[in-house]
């Protein structure tokens, strides 16, 4: 007989004992884990609670966290945190138990890979966080989701403003025709002649947090108030039978942009 399986006085095996403290440290784990959830439903909500409860905030409040975030955590975390810490003073939980800061990683495109831009990647975790997607039965988040990805697209970047910007001098303005973060930062720096490590670049990024944030509080704010309009026209399944942003060149060909290189 294995030592694992030989028994004991009272005819039980060190297997079967090993079994039993698994199963108590498991439900010690499970009773803990539920009455975290407990008391964050006591607070007014939880993390299982889906969709989240809203109040509407100020657009450029909003803007102004974010753009004060960004110096912290980057664009993706940042706009996160410029409504759902707003939440958590304002409603409290489920708020309050998110990890907004875990999603650092957003920056760069996902942690440099030049993928879609941190900002609309927040700003649709909020959405979708506080509305649901269309499987929650409100179609308006996966609507206002649509919709940044196509605005963040469309707009001459940055539109946010800051209070006592970091760099006073005038930015230029870029339109990417493109989510993807290689594509909105590659454009500005080469219309701007700056290299990615420079001042400008990270004032211009932290400003599309900004702006980005800006938009999706007036979304949610006409949302709360049963006035929103679904405005997004893409629909590439729909007229081209695949999933895709219907502007390929701005990747591949010859477009492609080719920013400044630091000084050394």
């Amino acid at each position: 007989m294995s030592a694992e399986n030989k028994m004991d006085d009272n005819g039980v095996s060190r297997r079967q004992i090993m079994i039993g403290a698994g199963a108590m440290a498991a439900g010690a784990a499970v009773a803990h884990f539920g009455g975290l959830l407990t008391a964050a439903q006591a607070k007014g909500g939880s993390t299982e609670t889906w969709p989240w409860p809203y109040v509407k905030l100020d657009p450029a409040t909003t803007a102004q966290i974010a753009y004060e975030e960004w110096y912290r955590v980057f664009c993706g975390a940042a706009v996160i945190n410029s409504v759902f810490a707003q939440l958590r003073e304002k409603v409290g939980e489920p708020y309050k138990s998110f990890p907004a800061d875990a999603f650092v990683f957003l920056e760069g495109g996902q942690v440099g890979w030049g993928t879609v831009c941190g900002s609309p990647l927040g700003a649709n975790i909020v959405a979708n966080c506080i509305i649901g997607p269309r499987i929650a039965g409100d179609t308006a988040g996966h609507q206002i989701t649509d919709e940044i990805m196509q605005w963040y697209s469309e707009a001459a970047m940055p539109v946010f403003m800051p209070k006592n910007p970091k760099i006073t001098t005038e930015l230029v303005k870029t339109t990417s025709n493109s989510p993807l973060c290689h594509i909105s930062v590659g454009k500005w720096m080469k219309a701007a002649n700056k290299p990615i490590g420079s001042a400008e670049r990270k004032d211009r990024c932290a400003r599309v947090a900004a702006s980005t944030a800006f938009h999706l509080v007036e979304l949610l704010n006409d949302w709360k108030d049963g006035k929103y309009v679904a405005k997004a026209t893409h629909a590439p399944v729909k007229d081209f039978g695949i999933t895709s942003q219907m502007n390929c060149m701005e990747c591949h060909g010859s477009n492609i942009p080719t920013p400044p290189l630091a000084k050394k």
